[in-house]
Formats: structure tokens, sequence, C-alpha cells
């Protein structure tokens, strides 16, 4: 008895202290809240009773020593309620999904329809029961080191472009640890797929360790079927957990409280990280990272009000050491495309072509793609491996990968083409560059000079750099024109230019020559 007397002297001494700086000095129920230590619960709950006993001013009117006061606050303590209508719960839990409405609210209109009903405390513990029965809730605890969980804000931060002037919104990532809150945030352009494994990969780097588990969010980049049982991952996504050996745990769409605890540390960034950057202007997701960075070590270093214990500290003194240590190497990014095989076994990857065993013509192959390597995969096997080229042009080819036929001519270019022609004779030389100098591009009169440098084994050197000479004379720059005059035989005449030129109207590029 002597000890409930005493909690309610302590309770009257509080009200007084809510009284004075809710009335006289103007505080709102935070700020007294924290001035006094009380939770902003009890603060309300004291100041509903003053106004429920006539009681919303200070001064006190005379006459209201403690006892009085105890008197109408706590009269009604000690005797049961004379109405004993329940409230209907369940009408309750429907409201409280309104915006705006509160449990003090509800708990006054039961209390105005029910003037001897309950009183609030019994309204609040009874309601909380019915919740525990009607919904139950597992409360997940985390052992150290089995789970970081990553989600996107929902806020983002406008960033400039200062060449341009356009505004662009950064996308914010959050992860934490499950055991120590852990906080990591990172900012990105989108939340596409390189961006989304790049966030994952520094979270990890940040934290310098490894998780048994990686609780996600079902979003497209990541997670090609959001099945909660047999979840299909990207095939990068599923890369990247095979490199630091973890697990991917995508969570059901939209069911917030499988991961609980990223979507509490993401309103923890946008209250404690991104409402202090809202009135700075950033130029760059550079100086905006440096920007989070430097706050988010202040948020880790805080003290949690619960916990008494820093983020930081909690991390170092249970969670560290059961991290698994990080690979040797962070991942490399990579996108896995499936391709078919062109009949000039390549592949078309990112508007250039890469070659693959002509063997697999027809075939479909698997492409691996990095920043500086492409790989081809055909039944598991790498059958291919390129450095990627920069520009989105032209054809990479490994003469290994050509049919035999095809091998001979992998290493043609001009300068080997005229070198050939030369141990002919300087007239085949020379016809042999001026075709390929004509031409708008030499590949062009690669073909030409092959059939010109073919005529060698049947004609002769001689004849042929003759034939050339008479080709060169009337500028019949063509094969079929060299090939007209070794038939005709005129390779055997003076190369002299004939006294009376008869006009011959051929096909050869358009022009008239004369024999």
């Amino acid at each position: 008895m002597p000890r409930r007397k005493q909690a309610r002297r302590t309770s009257v001494r509080d009200i007084q202290a809510i009284l004075r700086l809710t009335h006289e000095q103007g505080l709102s129920v935070r700020e007294v809240s924290e001035r006094l230590k009380i939770s902003k619960t009890t603060v309300s709950t004291y100041l509903l009773r003053a106004r429920e006993a006539g009681l919303s001013c200070w001064p006190l009117p005379p006459g209201h020593d403690d006892a009085t006061l105890e008197r109408l606050l706590f009269g009604r303590a000690g005797r049961p309620p004379q109405d004993l209508s329940e409230p209907d719960f369940a009408l309750i839990a429907r409201e409280l999904k309104r915006k705006g409405v509160t449990l003090t609210l509800l708990w006054q209109e039961y209390r105005a329809a029910h003037p001897d009903g309950y009183g609030y405390t019994w309204f609040c513990e009874h309601f909380a029961a019915f919740e525990r029965r009607t919904s139950a809730t597992f409360r997940n605890r985390h052992a150290a080191g089995a789970v970081m969980q990553t989600d996107y804000a929902g806020q983002t931060v406008p960033v400039i472009d200062p060449a341009t002037g356009v505004i662009c919104p950064a996308q914010i990532f959050v992860a934490v640890l499950g055991a120590s809150n852990l906080t990591f945030a990172f900012a990105s352009s989108s939340q596409k797929l390189p961006d989304w494994i790049e966030g994952q990969v520094r979270a990890l780097a940040f934290f310098g360790g490894v998780t048994r588990a990686i609780v996600c969010d079902n979003l497209k980049a990541g997670v090609v079927k959001a099945l909660w049982f047999e979840p299909t991952l990207n095939a990068t996504f599923a890369a990247m957990a095979e490199h630091y050996d973890t697990t991917i745990l995508p969570t059901r769409s939209r069911k917030p409280r499988d991961k609980g605890k990223v979507e509490g540390a993401v309103l923890i960034v946008e209250r404690w990280i991104l409402a202090r950057l809202r009135n700075r202007s950033f130029f760059s997701i550079a100086e905006l990272n440096a920007a989070i960075a430097e706050l988010l070590e202040e948020l880790n270093n805080r003290p949690m009000r619960h916990v008494g214990q820093s983020r930081r500290e909690l991390f170092e003194e249970i969670e560290r050491a059961a991290l698994k240590p990080l690979p040797a190497a962070p991942f490399e990014y990579a996108e896995w495309k499936s391709a078919k095989v062109h009949p000039d076994y390549h592949v078309e990857v990112d508007k250039t072509f890469y070659s693959v065993p002509h063997r697999l013509i027809g075939r479909t192959v698997e492409v691996r793609l990095t920043h500086r390597v492409v790989e081809v995969f055909h039944d598991h096997q790498r059958v291919a491996c390129h450095a990627r080229r920069s520009q989105r042009s032209g054809h990479v080819t490994v003469n290994e990968h050509m049919p035999k036929a095809h091998q001979r001519y992998a290493n043609t270019t001009p300068a080997s083409l005229i070198s050939r022609a030369a141990r002919i004779g300087p007239n085949a030389a020379i016809l042999v560059e001026r075709m390929m100098r004509d031409r708008p591009h030499p590949e062009q009169g690669y073909r030409s000079a092959m059939g010109i440098l073919s005529l060698a084994p049947r004609y002769g050197p001689e004849r042929l750099d003759a034939a050339c000479e008479r080709a060169l004379l009337i500028n019949a720059i063509a094969y079929s024109s060299v090939t007209a005059i070794l038939k005709a035989g005129l390779d055997r005449a003076s190369s002299a230019e004939p006294a009376k030129p008869t006009p011959q109207h051929g096909n050869i590029r358009g022009s008239t020559y004369y024999q």
C-alpha cells in the first residue's frame, strides 16, 4: 500500500510539471517529453486527464493542492467501471488504418458513448491483446552475421548537371546488418542492374565481411521471377552471390515486415541524412556520396537510445567476428546475354561482331560481358574470349575460328597483296596498288587483286606482268580486262601505243577502252 501511494505522489508532481511547461512555456508534447525524460504517451495521457478534470491552465486555481489534484486525476483508479460494455476492437483496428486517426481519439469517442466505461490504460492493453490474437507477428531476432538487408529509399536527392543544368534524381541504396543495425547508404544514378550490383558490393566492402544471406526486395533488376519458394534470380545477381558465397532471399511482394530492419534503416537515413542535405546543391554523384559518407559515420557512431551503445560499437562487439571474410577480389560486374552464331561464325554484341569457332554456326551461345572482356560459352564451356572494343562497330576475329578455306585470307592487307604482286612483276604490283587506291575502301579491291594473283599459275608471271602493263596503258584497271588481254594474246604484242587505235566498247567500269 505505501508503494502505491508513492507512485501516486510521483505522478502528481509529474502532472504539475507537465501543465507548467505546456501552458506557461508553450512547449509541445515532444519537447515536454524530452525535458522531463517521460514518454510522449505518458505526457499525452496526463494532459488528457487534466482536460477531463477541467485543468487546462497554469497556475492551477487556488485550493488545488496535491491531494485535490490526485483525487481529480486519479479518483476513479481504485474502483471498477460501472459500464462494462467492451469496445468493438475489430472496428477500432479498421479505423486506425485511416489517416489521422489515433488510439487516443478512438478512446475518447468510446468514453463519449460510455461515460462510465473502461479507462484509457485498460483500453490500450486490451486492444494490444486483440491485435496479438488476430494478427500474429513473427519477430525475427537475427543472429550475428546472419543477414544483410538491402533496399532503395523512397526519397531521392536532386543532382544538377553543371554542363546542361539538367536535374537528375539520385537513388539512395540502403543496407543494414541484422544484429548490430550498422547502416550503409550510397547514391547512384538509377536502380538498374549495374547500380544495384554496385550497391551490394560496396555495402559488403563497407561492412568488411559477408553475411550468410542477403535479404532484398523483389525489384526487377535483380529478380527475374518473384516466386516465394523458388525465386529466379538475374544471372548477374546470382553470379555475385556465388562470388561472395552467400544466399539471396527475395522477400514477398508488398510484405515490408519481411525486411523490417532495412525498412527502419531507410526511415533513419531519410531523417538523419537526407533531411540534413535538403538545402544543399550537388553537381555530381561523387559529391553527394562524400556528403552521405560523412553523415553516415556520425549516424553509426551515435548511441542508440534503447541500447545504450552505438551501431559501430555493437558491430565491433558482436558482429564483426561473425562475418565471413571477403573474397580476394571484389565482384566484377558482368552481364549475360544469349546470342545466335551468324553464318560468318560471329555473334553480335553491343553493335560489334566477335568470332566463335565456325562449328557453332547456327547455335545459341551464352555471352558474358564485362567492361574489359567478352566471353562466349556453349554447353557451359568457354569457347571464345575477346578484349571488348570500346567502339561499337567492326569485327573482332580469331584465325583459329575460321574454316581452313578462309584462314589463308585472314591476314590479307593492301601491303601484303602488293608484295605478292611484286614477285610477279612491277606492272602487276602497280596494277594491284591502283585497284585498291581507286576504291573508297581498300578492302573493296581485295577480291579483284586476289583474282589477278590467281592468274599467275595459269599464264605464267611474264605473260601476266605484260598483260598488266597493257591494262595500265589503256587504263583498264579491272580483273576482267586483264583476263580479256590474256585470252586474246595481246600481251605478246608491243607495249607501245598502237598507231591507229580502234575503239572497243567494253563493260569495264562502264567506260570505253582501246585495243
